[in-house]
């Protein structure tokens, strides 16, 4: 099987072209855990699938490496879109991308034949209960700044839906904040039935928001492009940030804009580090 190793500030995906290599698809599927193992397969955050659709230019399954399947990634369908583009399945630079959490709209800049940057139309951010989904006692309200228990206390969270479940936590110093003690644990609270995504974030001015990331079946990572989204629409909902702003992550840094008619743009780079085969 040929794959791509790709990544999104670090975010790294090993990405398979199931359209030029049919009928791989179940295979791919059933080795997820391996090609993501960083010592006996090839290492990554997560693998994503390039499919064929009937109602977009594409279809993306994305996976996370324990073998759950996530609904969407901001940082994964920026890397699907470049691919799109550089091996000739697209031609045109506005594309619309077929993916669990329903239809993205990617934008690519262009030099010289390679994708440079990406702008995701992400579309309007899931601001109730039910969306999330979360379970609660308020109905089907907005959760923000709601305190939840945990085994380490009460933590108080804002969340929402990005085509996947967020739920956000200010906090002083991100740098020095316990993430991977809380993490796990927001990400299996019960509130969550499907778990969460979690943002750990600390304003430090109306435009820039400094964030980690616990990815719900990875762990801690470099970036994500879905979170980043969360934690911008969740500091306008505090009245901590602008709607517009950068987010500083550990693997760089990506441009939000949470736009008034209610949809989220998402605009950072994509990067092709390799390819590569393994026999499954």
């Amino acid at each position: 099987m040929e794959f791509a190793k790709m990544h999104g500030l670090g975010n790294d995906f090993v990405v398979v072209d199931c359209i030029s290599q049919a009928g791989l698809e179940e295979v791919v599927t059933s080795q997820v855990r391996l090609l993501c193992d960083r010592h006996f397969g090839v290492g990554a955050d997560g693998v994503i699938l390039v499919l064929p659709s009937e109602k977009a230019d594409a279809r993306m399954r994305i996976f996370n490496p324990d073998g759950s399947e996530a609904e969407m990634c901001g940082n994964g369908v920026r890397c699907f879109a470049k691919l799109l583009y550089e091996r000739g399945l697209v031609s045109k630079r506005s594309l619309t991308i077929e993916t669990m959490a329903g239809i993205v709209k990617p934008s690519l800049r262009v030099e010289r034949g390679n994708v440079k940057e990406v702008l995701v139309d992400m579309g309007p951010p899931g601001l109730t209960r039910e969306d999330v989904p979360m379970t609660g006692a308020n109905g089907n309200g907005k959760v923000v700044g709601e305190k939840i228990e945990t085994t380490e206390g009460p933590v108080t969270v804002t969340c929402l839906s990005m085509g996947n479940p967020h739920c956000v936590v200010f906090v002083p110093r991100v740098e020095e904040y316990p993430v991977n003690k809380l993490g796990p644990l927001l990400e299996s609270h019960l509130a969550f039935p499907q778990r969460t995504n979690v943002e750990f974030v600390t304003p430090e001015s109306e435009g820039r928001l400094r964030v980690r990331v616990w990815e719900r079946g990875v762990g801690e990572t470099l970036a994500c492009g879905t979170g980043a989204c969360a934690a911008a629409v969740a500091g306008v909902l505090n009245g901590l940030s602008a709607r517009q702003v950068t987010i500083s992550l550990a693997g760089g840094h990506l441009s939000v804009y949470w736009r008034e008619d209610n949809r989220v743009l998402l605009t950072g780079p994509a990067e092709h580090l390799f390819d590569g085969e393994i026999n499954l």
